[in-house]
């Protein structure tokens, strides 16, 4: 039996499902095998890797994220059919510890949709639910849009579901619309009146389309929920999830008044967080709490005078808390492999001797165009080597612009397409324009261009540059980033990536299509 006063949240991360349904946020599968086994690394208790039914290619990525995961649970997630939690469960059976989390929709506006009565809805979850755990012990179920569900409908399906065998059930506010006396009163209100409440976990999953998901997670723990969903970064759709480094430090912070324990090792944060938004495309805004770039910079004279004499005046976490070095040690040409080495170690990056290798000959190479490199400059280049895939299927092998003060701009681009080498020199409105033109040209597309950003990685006239393309294309989004000291080079890139991840996104949707005819 589950006491529901108990110290320990569950951390349930879903940054590799919720999160990569963030339109553009779609992640390779080396690059979701990387994040899985860090997340499981850092501690998360049940990490959700993906939709096993939706595609072929997230199936693979969930089956080799369980065979691979050491003490995480690993979580499917299946709609309300058979056909999905079968799938579910092939996907994760092979892992130390598998879940299989179904779902399906119950407030009103939802019932509409699946044109099923009250009666009907929870004669589907029943039988859906008890499916489930005759194939798994550890089975999961969700009322989506339980925020907006009848009060009495929702206990009379959490019910059901807790009869048919459900061991965990998670209260979604799946559109981010409550408040979090309402998030905690729901949470109560479930212990209270559903029979066998006191023998199952209770999860909360909050979105943050009103900017209260953690406010409103915080509030459920109060309340007795013992496990929290949530991203890195706050990944997710529309505004975002929960994030997990808010819960996570919320909780380590104000032990005080939330005295609930996580098993997250909390210097992993930082390293996680970098990984994500390299991988995601989806840059953390510089106020972001705990993990944005300003969540630790004091400017202020009076914040700057109270740091030097106690810290603690003005900053209630420390930065080696989360994995962040307390130092920005100017690194150059003449630094060695191992102050490389010791520097990327302090900013959460551990690699191998061939990893090392790697990125110590991009070092090199960054070196001698800028002079001086910050630890902003060596996160930008460790997200590049992220993102490098020598298998790319386009990929720049040479790039000229030629600039005047009058007329059109020129690109004489050399691109690799499946291995051939394609050359054409192309003219647009500026050099960005005149590169991406001359992309276009030697591999046609129909993808719209949404978002083209450039920020800099840091100050100076030789800073990198770091750029971030978002092509659109029959209602899904890619994302590509790249850094360069040549702000021409590091949008060609970004772009050459956005289109990498179209390709690859299509080549699974083909080998899905595939596959389904065929069986």
């Amino acid at each position: 039996m589950t006491d529901h006063r108990q110290d320990r949240v569950l951390i349930f991360d879903t940054t590799l499902r919720d999160g990569e349904q963030s339109p553009g946020a779609t992640m390779s599968h080396s690059e979701k095998l990387e994040i899985a086994a860090l997340l499981d690394e850092m501690g998360v208790d049940i990490i959700e890797a993906g939709f096993p039914i939706a595609s072929e290619g997230d199936f693979q990525a969930v089956s080799e994220i369980a065979q691979n995961a050491k003490n995480a649970t690993i979580c499917g997630l299946a709609r309300a059919n058979l056909g999905d939690i079968d799938r579910a469960w092939e996907a994760v059976k092979h892992a130390p510890q598998g879940r299989i989390h179904t779902f399906i929709g119950t407030s009103p506006l939802h019932r509409d949709i699946t044109a099923l009565d009250m009666d009907g809805m929870v004669a589907r979850i029943h039988d859906t639910v008890a499916h489930a755990r005759n194939l798994c012990d550890d089975v999961q179920w969700s009322p989506m849009d339980a925020t907006r569900t009848e009060h009495d409908f929702l206990c009379r399906v959490v019910e059901t579901a807790i009869k048919a065998g459900a061991t965990t059930i998670n209260i979604p506010d799946t559109v981010g619309y409550t408040y979090p006396r309402e998030s905690a009163e729901l949470i109560a209100m479930l212990l209270e009146r559903v029979p066998g409440a006191d023998a199952i976990t209770f999860a909360t999953h909050c979105h943050n389309d009103l900017g209260m998901a953690t406010a409103n997670a915080l509030a459920a723990v109060e309340a007795g929920a013992r496990q929290v969903e949530c991203t890195i970064n706050g990944l997710g759709e529309r505004a975002g999830n929960t994030a997990l480094e808010e819960v996570v430090m919320a909780l380590r912070v104000r032990g005080d008044i939330l005295p609930y324990a996580t098993g997250i090792d909390t210097t992993k944060i930082m390293g996680l967080s970098r990984m994500v938004a390299a991988v995601s495309g989806f840059p953390v805004q510089f106020n972001k709490a705990v993990v944005g770039k300003n969540a630790f910079a004091h400017e202020s004279g009076i914040h700057q005078d109270g740091m030097l004499k106690n810290k603690e005046t003005f900053e209630i976490m420390r930065p080696e808390d989360i994995g962040l070095a307390a130092t920005n040690l100017v690194m150059g040409k003449h630094s060695g492999r191992a102050a490389l080495r010791a520097k990327l170690s302090e900013l959460g990056y551990e690699l191998g001797d061939n990893q090392l290798k790697d990125v110590f000959v991009r070092f090199k190479a960054l070196a001698d165009r800028k002079k001086e490199i910050y630890d902003d400059d060596l996160i930008a280049l460790m997200a590049e080597a992220s993102l490098a895939d020598e298998d790319a299927y386009l990929q720049i092998r040479r790039l000229r612009v030629i600039c005047g003060t009058d007329g059109p701009q020129e690109a004489e681009l050399t691109l690799s397409i499946g291995g051939d080498e394609k050359f054409v020199d192309a003219t647009g409105d500026g050099p960005v324009d005149a590169t991406f033109n001359a992309v276009k040209m030697l591999h046609p597309h129909d993808a719209r261009l949404e978002l083209y950003q450039v920020h800099a990685v840091t100050e100076g006239t030789d800073a990198q540059a770091t750029v971030t393309v978002r092509l659109a294309l029959d209602g899904v989004v890619y994302s590509g980033q790249s850094s360069d000291t040549d702000t021409v080079v590091a949008s060609a890139k970004a772009y050459v990536n956005a289109l990498n991840r179209l390709v690859l996104h299509r080549n699974r949707g083909n080998l899905s299509a595939l596959m389904s005819s065929a069986g």
